[in-house]
């Protein structure tokens, strides 16, 4: 059985990135002949401050924007990270595991604590917790995009590394990697990836902005002087991103959308684009609305705990006897 886990952090408002770098591949991977395990990794959020009524909000609407996407119940285990408790017991033994050196090398840990005056001990060491979610429920496959392959690279060196000093628990997880719209970039800085953080509202799409919104936002996104619809990220970054974002929300290839838009300019292209994106959201808001505050969601999310907490107390219980801790368990 090839088993695939992944998740979206509820540490800010969703953007249209988010569907391009996870929602569109979780789609896709449900369909696939994979056991799919989607969470809210709360947890991870709480590296930096988070205000707790805020944080609580994100993440059950992470969690109904999984459904409102498409992600079938049936199909797919939804759970919330925290509610299931040994990622953060694994979380622990596997930081006994991990070398500082390592850690110190992570280049997202080096992005985000830069010009901070204090950082939490958590942000350094989430790359552990991060490698605990995928062995827990032996992943055989991670979906990542170009800011998380150094991450999955240590999960693989420590689950050989426990493999070898105790013996066997873990399953070495291999990479997926998304080729389009894997990294999403701001509409006013293609070398940006796309983020609410940005003071400029019109550099991102919000999953709840209105489709007058989106026009707006889409008709001021940089492009360049060219005039000509083609990918070519080394030498027309902002066009290329506008080019991805098309063919992840129509579900076409790049090479349809420059053939469609050969002489015809930026400016249809960019009012087409406002259209597909639109189109894509307005149903996935409906259903949101519908779901994120219901006993549906709840109940999706309860019985997602408890199929997932049995797997990955499982291979906790596993890992602890390999390790040499005293369990009554056989």
């Amino acid at each position: 059985m090839k088993i695939v886990l992944s998740g979206i952090k509820p540490s800010g408002e969703l953007n249209i990135g988010g569907y391009g770098g996870a929602l569109h591949q979780f789609l896709a991977l449900q369909q696939q002949q994979f056991e799919c395990l989607f969470f809210v990794p709360d947890l991870h959020a709480v590296t930096v401050a988070q205000d707790p009524n805020v944080l609580r909000k994100r993440t059950m609407d992470i969690a109904a924007y999984y459904i409102a996407a498409g992600i079938d119940p049936k199909k797919a285990t939804i759970f919330i990270q925290s509610h299931v408790s040994a990622h953060a017991e694994l979380g622990w033994l596997m930081e006994t595991q991990a070398h500082f050196g390592e850690l110190s090398r992570m280049t997202q840990f080096k992005e985000k604590s830069n010009g901070k005056d204090t950082v939490s001990s958590a942000l350094f060491t989430y790359p552990v917790l991060m490698a605990a979610d995928i062995l827990l429920y032996q992943a055989t496959h991670v979906p990542v995009g170009d800011d998380q392959k150094q991450h999955l690279e240590m999960t693989r060196d420590l689950a050989a590394r426990f493999n070898q000093r105790f013996r066997p628990v873990f399953t070495v997880p291999e990479p997926i990697i998304q080729q389009l719209g894997s990294r999403i970039m701001s509409l006013d800085d293609p070398a940006k990836k796309m983020s609410k953080s940005n003071p400029n509202a019109n550099s991102y799409i919000l999953f709840q902005d209105s489709p007058e919104v989106i026009h707006k936002k889409i008709a001021k996104a940089v492009t360049d002087s060219e005039g000509v619809v083609r990918c070519d990220w080394a030498h027309k970054p902002a066009v290329s991103n506008l080019i991805e974002i098309y063919a992840v929300f129509a579900d076409e290839s790049v090479e349809t959308i420059e053939s469609r838009y050969k002489g015809v300019g930026y400016g249809a292209f960019k009012r087409d684009l406002a259209d597909v994106i639109a189109a894509k959201l307005q149903p996935i808001q409906r259903r949101y609305s519908e779901i994120v505050e219901s006993d549906e969601l709840i109940r999706i999310l309860k019985d997602g705990a408890v199929k997932a907490a049995e797997t990955a107390n499982r291979t906790l219980l596993q890992a602890k006897q390999a390790m040499g801790f005293v369990t009554w368990a056989q």
